[in-house]
């Protein structure tokens, strides 16, 4: 794990260096209060853009803007101190060409702050991630389940299972360690082929449905405190169950308006004074 002893947040140099040793410990955060929170115990702090499905509804992530994650980015980097920040490159602001991806990459690193971008893609990213890393872009992978290529791909479904799929994944990885990205982020892909990628590579894998052998684990949060919807992927361990807290807050605090329990003198500026007594 990078050493959070020090009094200063935690730089991609960190977490590179923390590859083989003890595990990163990664989650998103999308808003000021989660990231307050978030960041007590993360290494790193991914502002993905899974916000899309978490906070807007959306069935995919293929409608997220650039825009939106700067202005989720800004917020998670004035809300902590120590933790890694990295924040995606959304869907159609970077595949068109190495010019457009450093376009983009600029903007979130100059409007945010944070410390690194994410992207997803094997073979066919690695010029672009090569052409951000050598203008001092710091890259962080994404290979095995691509939300954003979710339609192409025919769903959400594990990657890796037959060998062409195994193969494929292998030379994404390796192209896109080779390109100059500090670390690969592994998701929804065979145990075996996820160990195997974290054995090879050089650089830290940090898994979300892959192995427990990766050099990091990465979760969104609101899945892992029942914030995320009725549907939890099987690769989630739930640690909380907020939601379920918060609706019986809401009927509580609806019931208590209805009854004209809330709000009461305590909660108001100005209480009015008690009626005085009739002396008929």
């Amino acid at each position: 794990m990078p050493d959070r002893s020090q009094d200063r947040r935690l730089t991609v140099r960190d977490i590179a260096r923390a590859k083989g040793g003890e595990p990163i410990v990664c989650l998103t955060a999308y808003t000021a209060p989660v990231a307050r929170i978030v960041d007590e115990a993360c290494d790193l702090i991914l502002v993905g853009d899974s916000l899309g499905m978490v906070l807007y509804g959306m069935d995919s992530t293929v409608g997220v803007t650039a825009d939106t994650m700067i202005a989720h980015g800004r917020a998670v980097v004035r809300a902590t101190r120590r933790a890694c920040i990295v924040v995606d490159l959304p869907f159609g602001s970077y595949e068109q060409s190495p010019a457009q991806a450093f376009a983009t990459a600029a903007r979130v690193l100059a409007e945010t702050g944070c410390a690194a971008v994410k992207l997803e893609g094997g073979e066919e990213m690695a010029e672009t991630i090569d052409f951000l890393t050598a203008r001092g872009v710091p890259v962080l992978g994404h290979v095995g389940l691509m939300p954003q290529s979710v339609n192409a791909a025919g769903g959400f479904r594990v990657q890796g299972r037959t060998e062409e799929s195994a193969r494929r994944i292998l030379a994404d990885a390796r192209a896109v360690e080779a390109a100059g990205a500090f670390g690969v982020v592994i998701e929804n892909t065979v145990e075996l082929l996820s160990r195997t990628l974290t054995q090879e590579l050089a650089v830290p894998t940090i898994g979300i449905g892959a192995s427990p052998a990766c050099d990091g684990q990465i979760l969104v949060t609101e899945d892992i405190v029942g914030l995320g919807g009725a549907f939890t992927p099987r690769f989630v361990k739930r640690y909380a169950n907020l939601g379920g807290g918060l609706a019986g807050a809401v009927q509580d605090y609806a019931a208590d308006v209805r009854a004209r329990r809330f709000p009461g003198p305590e909660h108001t500026a100005n209480p009015a004074p008690p009626k005085a007594e009739s002396k008929a």
